[in-house]
């Protein structure tokens, strides 16, 4: 741990409660009781953008103004909404590129925050392109480019994170769970606690980067990616981030498919009450890969972000029953004769509700194909309904975890 960069975190944290105060940091009783450890949530959903970003973007421009008045970035979300945030605070220019299909519910929160300071640009149907030309406009201006993660500014005022979990906890925990992105989050956090405490790095299964840059020695361009966990799908980490988490062990990442993230979003929301998009639930649905190794210890687990779409819902619910094994799509082949429809529905037990139903018949075929989605409140129930299915002589395929066939009639 480099002094230099703690003493410049401390500084840094000190300096934003002129602006917001620091996030709570909350013993959660239901997690606790479930892993038998102390775990406690580092709540960034609760900042006053809704996420851990303002963090660097503050830390960035408390320094480079004067000799900055524009700055430029390119954002889909949260980075967009904490330097537009900035930018009304310092009362310095900044221009926002965000992609055409960014959802108009992130561009308004975008505007608001930034206010009169902040001109939003949308450009290309790709983050690519966008970032392109926010670089291209960047350099034309003379503007300051603020990039969301690789920039020292950026990660050690995402260092300031770490800087009130000590505070708060009145100590270092024994082990710390961040969502990885583009590194800076866990990089700030990493230098700044050192080797004072042990960590797991979570990255969405569709956006691999730190795990990648760890295997090749350097960061590594992952694409494509899947862009369902916005708030931590990043193609390649920075390279200020990587050169500060190169050392860590490659076993200490954990990779989680989208879909089971999503039972974090939805059991946080319905037990708790509180609201994470994607990313923020990395670290609490990860806890599951850690449970043996944190018990009886202090654990924090970072939640990045709260901005959720609540469009989404359904998607996330979802994924979420999916992944838990409680809802199922089949294409089953009935037979076109009386009573075959009715014998199938006989082998529904009580449980078992058909959420989805699509019969194609056509008059000169034997059989008809019907897409059938059915939830239950038990994942064991599916065993004796496929066993059933069996035994009654139905053709049929699972057609729920079929990403391609799922694109067209999911």
């Amino acid at each position: 741990m480099s002094e230099d960069f703690q003493m410049g975190a401390i500084t840094a944290t000190r300096a934003m409660r002129a602006v917001f105060p620091a996030t709570p940091l909350m013993k959660n009783e239901h997690l606790s009781e479930r892993y038998g450890a102390e775990i406690y949530l580092k709540r960034e959903d609760l900042s006053p953008v809704r996420s851990y970003k303002l963090r660097g973007a503050f830390n960035a421009m408390r320094k480079l103004i004067p000799d900055h008045q524009l700055f430029v970035c390119a954002s889909a979300g949260n980075h967009a909404q904490g330097v537009a945030f900035m930018c009304s605070h310092f009362g310095v220019r900044g221009v926002i590129f965000m992609p055409v299909t960014t959802p108009q519910q992130k561009i308004q929160k975008t505007k608001i925050f930034g206010g009169t300071n902040i001109e939003v640009r949308l450009v290309g149907d790709y983050f690519d392109q966008t970032l392109t030309t926010a670089q291209e406009f960047c350099r034309d201006e003379g503007g300051y480019f603020l990039s969301p993660f690789d920039d020292d500014n950026v990660i050690e005022g995402q260092a300031s994170v770490a800087v009130e979990i000590e505070d708060q906890l009145g100590g270092v925990p024994d082990h710390i769970i961040l969502p990885v992105g583009g590194g800076g989050l866990s990089a700030g956090t990493r230098a700044f606690f050192g080797d004072r405490c042990t960590y797991t790095y979570v990255e969405p299964t569709g956006a691999p980067s730190l795990g990648r840059a760890l295997e090749e020695g350097k960061p590594v361009d992952v694409s494509p990616i899947n862009s369902f966990v916005d708030g931590a799908a990043v193609a390649k980490i920075g390279a200020r981030t990587f050169e500060k988490l190169k050392d860590a062990k490659r076993s200490d990442v954990v990779h989680l498919t989208e879909d089971r993230i999503c039972v974090s979003i939805i059991e946080m929301l319905n037990v708790e009450g509180i609201v994470l998009e994607p990313a923020g639930a990395l670290s609490i649905e990860a806890l599951g890969e850690v449970a043996e190794q944190i018990k009886g210890k202090t654990v924090v687990c970072v939640t990045s972000g709260g901005n959720f779409d609540f469009e989404r819902l359904p998607e996330v619910k979802e994924r979420a029953q999916r992944y838990s094994g409680l809802k199922k799509y089949f294409i089953l082949r009935l037979p076109q004769r009386p009573g075959a429809l009715k014998e199938f529905l006989n082998i529904l037990g009580p449980e078992d509700d058909i959420c989805r139903f699509e019969y194609l018949k056509k008059s000169a075929r034997n059989f008809g194909s019907v897409l059938i989605g059915i939830e239950t409140l038990n994942a064991d129930n599916f065993t004796r309904f496929v066993r059933e299915l069996d035994d009654a002589g139905f053709t049929y395929t699972d057609i729920t975890n079929d990403e391609t066939l799922g694109q067209f009639v999911l």
